[in-house]
């Protein structure tokens, strides 16, 4: 076993617990290896790219109620219910980073996520400044399944027919 970044490399032959992957990076995470920053230059780009472009789109829809003629309210409404579902939908996301989020909540906010896909975005860029979304979180549990599997696999020294019985 060879030893990286701290974490031990699990051999190809082994039981021991294997890493979960991350959306767009596999398991590079783990050693940060096979392109790792290459993976995360790409999705920092990326997400900030599209966030961008989403901007755009959603203006031009703003620009086609103005168009339409619908009326202050509804272009007001719009820009409010996109703002607001946007930071819901970014502190959403960033939290996801660092818990695992409970699954009944994620399907009932599923709607709300949609519509502020942009903040969503946003989140997943600003993480990918220092980590690959979700990266935190996955190495702390990796760990922590790791060590518990390292110390049911230990084996006991010494002879277990002269150990010692408790009164």
């Amino acid at each position: 076993m060879s030893e990286k970044n701290g974490t031990p490399a699990i051999p190809a032959g082994s039981t021991g617990p294997r890493p979960e992957p991350l959306r767009f990076f596999g398991t590079t995470w783990v050693d940060h290896d096979n392109g790792y920053t290459a993976r995360r230059i790409a999705v920092t780009v990326g997400s900030l790219a599209t966030a961008v472009a989403s901007c755009l789109v959603l203006r031009f829809a703003y620009q086609g109620l103005q168009i339409a003629d619908v009326g202050n309210f509804v272009a007001v409404v719009m820009v409010v219910m996109f703002a607001v579902c946007s930071a819901l939908a970014f502190r959403h996301t960033w939290d996801a980073f660092t818990k695992r989020p409970d699954p009944d909540r994620q399907a009932s906010l599923r709607g709300l996520l949609a519509i502020g896909f942009v903040g969503s975005l946003l989140a997943y860029f600003f993480r990918s400044l220092t980590e690959a979304p979700g990266e935190k979180l996955h190495r702390q549990e990796y760990e922590a399944v790791r060590k518990q599997h390292e110390t049911r696999a230990t084996r006991r020294t010494g002879n277990p027919a002269k150990k010692r019985r408790r009164p």
